[in-house]
């Protein structure tokens, strides 16, 4: 009954699709999802955000009653149990440019030495999706390390909106030394076997482009839906390089054609895909209006073999 009353409240910004479908991805009307969009990537105030979201739905009521369809809820964040008896994880640290870095790493139970996979996080900072995609990418055997970039300015607070009015105030240089150091750190423990790749989402899709140009050392880099590096400093990527763009994400795609010119022109190896009727942050699964079942599948076995292939 709630979601009828919802769907007449809301009539003209949902598509005409039936009412149990009122979460999937495709049924809130695109202009809502692109506020949402600008929001979180934008120096734009949730105050202002409200205002506006109030303005395009009718009433404050109804902004209130579309908001929770449009944030992350991190209680259906873990899928793999921090506890999981087939893993170990542990909250490391290793030297940064200036500042120690935290992170999260989870690795397969048995002792050996495993291909390394850095899993960066999106301009939430490290929270706990990023930690469950991380003993995901555990479970199918690689040392997974997850940095918090935030780790400067004192790591990832439990607000959204704060860690967004953080990551305005990184030092983009230090921000990708530490990162890159991560390979540093991966390199020296016992558990690595020396391969290492990188996956990230969003924010940390970009910050998986950026190292590939500027860690040679890197094997495989893996971007979801981010930002594009110059078209002049492609020739310097050393990895295999996998892409995953959603075919809603006019902000993001827009620097397709130009990447993937660069990246034929230098003879690099990659993959790039677009999924049809997904929208930015389709993998996360915490965010139930953006979200895409299908599309997330398809892209993390892809993912996964990419890896197996490139690492292993």
């Amino acid at each position: 009954m709630a979601a009828v009353l919802l769907r007449q409240k809301f009539s003209g910004f949902f598509a005409n699709e039936p009412v149990n479908s009122l979460t999937n991805n495709n049924t809130m009307d695109q202009r809502i999802i692109n506020l949402f969009d600008e929001y979180t990537h934008k120096p734009l105030s949730r105050e202002d955000f409200m205002a506006r979201l109030t303005r395009m739905t009718g009433s404050t009521a109804a902004a209130l009653a579309v908001l929770p369809l449009l944030e992350v809820n991190y209680a259906k964040a873990e899928t793999i149990s921090n506890q999981d008896d087939r893993l170990v994880t542990e909250r490391v640290t290793y030297p940064g440019d200036g500042a120690d870095m935290m992170a999260y790493v989870a690795r397969p139970k048995e002792n050996g030495k495993y291909p390394a996979v850095i899993v960066i996080h999106e301009n939430r900072g490290l929270n706990p999706h990023i930690e469950d995609v991380t003993r995901r990418m555990a479970l199918e055997g690689f040392l997974a390390l997850a940095p918090d970039a935030l780790s400067p300015q004192g790591g990832t607070p439990t607000d959204a909106d704060k860690a967004r009015e953080m990551f305005q105030k990184i030092d983009a240089p230090k921000n990708l030394n530490n990162f890159v150091k991560a390979l540093d750190y991966l390199s020296s423990r016992k558990d690595c076997s020396g391969k290492i790749g990188t996956v990230g989402f969003c924010w940390g899709g970009r910050m998986v482009n950026q190292l590939a140009v500027n860690a040679p050392q890197l094997s495989a880099a893996v971007a979801y839906y981010g930002s594009q590096p110059d078209a002049a400093d492609v020739p310097k990527i050393k990895a295999a390089v996998q892409l995953h763009y959603a075919g809603m994400d006019e902000r993001i795609n827009a620097g397709i054609a130009a990447y993937e010119e660069a990246l034929k022109k230098a003879n690099i190896s990659y993959e790039l895909y677009i999924y049809d009727g997904a929208q930015h942050a389709f993998n996360n699964d915490t965010a139930p209006t953006r979200y895409n079942a299908d599309a997330a599948k398809l892209a993390w076995s892809r993912t996964l073999a990419f890896f197996k292939k490139h690492l292993q």
